[in-house]
C-alpha cells in the first residue's frame, strides 16, 4: 500500500508539518489524483517518501503550512477535514507517548487560560456510547490545557479519531490506529448537495452528478480566470463546477435543441423546456452568470477554432451512445444516420466513432490547451478487453491519472487527466497513424453494442431464473 508525502517547491523536509487529512468513503480511486492536484495547485508537490493506505478514511500528508492547508480544503470535495497532526499511534498507549513527545512550544498557542476549546471523537466502522467517548477524553488529562471549555462555539476544537479498520462485519474491540489533532478546516462536501442535479432547472438525460463534476474541476486544476472549455458542453454541468471555482466557461455541442434550451424536458411530469431552462439560466441560477462566455451549436469534428493556444482546461464528459448516440454533421453522400430540424434549422448527421472521437480531443487539447493545461474527460470501457494500451496517447500530453467508475458488472467508465507537455507542432496533428495507438483502440467503436448485450444476458439470465 502506497503513502503520499507532499512536499513544497524547494522546501526542506525539516519545514514540512504533519496534517491528518479525513476522506469520503466514496469514488476511492477519485481521491489522491484530486489531492495531489490541488496540493500542486496550492504551490506543492506530492513527494514518494511517506506510507499511506490508499484505500484508508486517514491519510496522513507532510505539508509546508497551514495556509497550504486551509487552501486544500477550500477546494476538496473528496475530503472531509483537515487537521494538525499531535499524535498517533495503533494503540492508546502508543498515542500517549506519541502526544507527550509532540513539541510543548506547538501546542502552548492553542492551550492558553483565555481562551476556549472543546474535543470532539469520531470513529471509523464504530459506535461509541457517551460514557465511553468522556473515559476517553478524561484519559487525555496529560495534556496542559489551560482554557475554559465551550462546546458551543470554541476556539479550538481538538479531535480524537479512531479507526476500526474496513470490514464492517469483522469489527475489533480496539481500534487499530488512532489519531489526535487540532482542527484545521472541512472541504467543500456542502456543494454535492447545494449544486445536486434534483435542484437544478436545466437537466439533461446525461447530466453530470454533482460529486463528479467538481472532482473534474480540480482534476483539471481550474483556478479563477482560466478559460474552460467543453466540446461536448450538453446541457452545461461541467461548465458550472468551474465556474464555481472562478473560471470563465463556455462550451459547444452539435445539438441545438439542447443549447438554445428548445425539446422535451428530461425531467418527469414535464413535456417541453422552460424559458429558465438552459445554460445561461443554470449558471444565473447559482449567481455565476458573469463567468458564462457562450455556447455555440458546433459539430466538434469540424474546426471552428482559430489556430493557437485558447483555454486553461478542457474538461469533458463525451458521448459514448448509451444514453445519447455520438453524431457529427453529414452530407448527402454519406450512410445517413438522420435528419435533425428545429423550425428552419436542420442538419444531417452521421455516426462520430468513438476512436475518432478521443483522438480528435486529444489532438484538440495538444493544440489549444495552454502549456500545463489539462485535458479531463471520461472513457468508456469494456472491462473484459481493457488494457492500458486502448487509452489514447499523444506527444504533447502527458497521462496524469486514470480512474476507474463502475457502470456495469463488465462495463465502466474511466475518468482520464492529462496536462499538455510540449508545444504542438504541426507534424503532431496524427501522431496516433504513426505509432500504431489508433488500431487498439478502434475495438471501442462497438461500446454500445457490447454495453447492451450484457445487458441482454443479464436480463435474460434473471428471466431463466425466475422460471425455476
Amino acid at each position: 500500500m502506497r503513502e503520499a508525502g507532499m512536499a513544497g517547491h524547494g522546501a526542506a523536509s525539516a519545514a514540512l508539518r504533519r496534517y491528518l487529512l479525513l476522506l469520503a468513503q466514496e469514488h476511492l480511486e477519485f481521491r489522491l489524483p484530486e489531492i495531489a492536484s490541488l496540493l500542486s495547485l496550492c504551490g506543492g508537490q506530492f513527494s514518494g517518501e511517506q506510507e499511506i493506505r490508499v484505500n484508508s478514511p486517514f491519510w496522513i500528508l507532510n505539508i509546508p503550512s497551514e495556509e497550504m492547508a486551509r487552501g486544500l480544503m477550500k477546494r476538496t470535495v473528496c475530503a472531509k477535514s483537515i487537521f494538525e497532526l499531535w499524535g498517533h499511534g495503533k494503540s492508546a498507549g502508543e498515542l500517549y507517548a506519541s502526544l507527550k513527545n509532540y513539541p510543548t512550544d506547538k501546542m502552548l498557542p492553542y492551550l492558553q487560560s483565555d481562551s476556549t476549546y472543546k474535543v470532539h471523537i469520531h470513529t471509523f466502522n464504530k459506535t461509541l456510547t457517551q460514557a465511553q467517548k468522556i473515559k476517553k477524553i478524561d484519559a487525555l488529562e496529560f495534556l496542559p490545557f489551560r482554557g475554559k471549555v465551550n462546546l458551543k462555539n470554541p476556539e479550538h476544537i481538538f479531535w480524537i479519531l479512531e479507526d476500526y479498520g474496513m470490514n464492517p462485519n469483522d469489527v475489533p474491540e480496539e481500534p487499530i490506529h488512532l489519531y489526535f489533532g487540532r482542527w484545521i478546516a472541512d472541504g467543500q462536501r456542502e456543494l454535492i448537495e447545494s449544486y445536486s442535479v434534483k435542484k437544478r432547472h436545466f437537466i439533461g438525460n446525461t447530466s453530470m452528478d454533482a460529486c463528479l463534476s467538481f472532482i473534474m474541476a480540480n482534476h483539471g486544476r481550474v483556478k479563477p480566470n482560466d478559460i474552460v472549455y467543453d466540446p461536448f458542453v450538453g446541457t452545461g454541468g461541467l461548465l458550472i463546477s468551474s465556474a464555481h471555482f472562478g473560471a470563465y466557461v463556455c462550451g459547444t455541442d452539435i445539438d441545438y435543441n439542447t443549447i438554445h434550451g428548445l425539446g422535451k424536458a428530461s425531467r418527469k411530469n414535464q413535456k417541453w423546456r422552460g424559458p429558465d431552462e438552459n445554460i445561461r439560466a443554470s449558471l444565473r441560477q447559482y449567481g455565476l452568470e458573469k463567468y458564462y462566455l457562450d455556447a455555440l451549436v458546433a459539430d466538434f469534428s469540424r474546426p471552428i477554432w482559430r489556430k493557437g493556444i485558447l483555454f486553461d482546461a478542457i474538461i469533458t464528459d463525451p458521448p459514448y451512445g448509451i444514453r445519447e448516440a455520438p453524431r457529427r454533421m453529414g452530407s448527402q453522400k454519406e450512410t445517413v444516420k438522420s435528419v435533425e430540424s428545429t423550425e428552419n434549422h436542420f442538419f444531417v448527421s452521421s455516426s462520430y466513432h468513438l476512436s475518432d472521437i478521443f483522438f480528435d480531443l486529444l489532438k484538440f487539447g495538444a493544440e489549444h490547451l495552454v502549456m500545463g493545461g489539462r485535458l479531463v474527460y471520461w472513457l468508456p470501457v469494456y472491462r473484459p478487453e481493457y488494457t492500458e494500451e486502448i487509452i489514447p496517447r499523444h506527444p504533447c500530453l502527458k497521462l496524469i491519472s486514470n480512474c476507474e467508475q463502475l457502470l456495469s458488472s463488465h462495463t465502466s467508465r474511466r475518468l482520464i487527466t492529462m496536462e499538455k507537455v510540449k508545444e504542438f507542432k504541426d507534424q503532431d496533428a496524427n501522431s496516433y497513424l504513426l505509432d500504431g495507438q489508433y488500431m487498439p483502440y478502434r475495438g471501442h467503436n462497438s461500446f454500445r453494442d457490447k454495453y447492451f448485450s450484457g445487458v441482454t444476458k443479464r436480463i435474460a439470465k434473471e428471466e431463466k431464473d425466475n422460471q425455476k
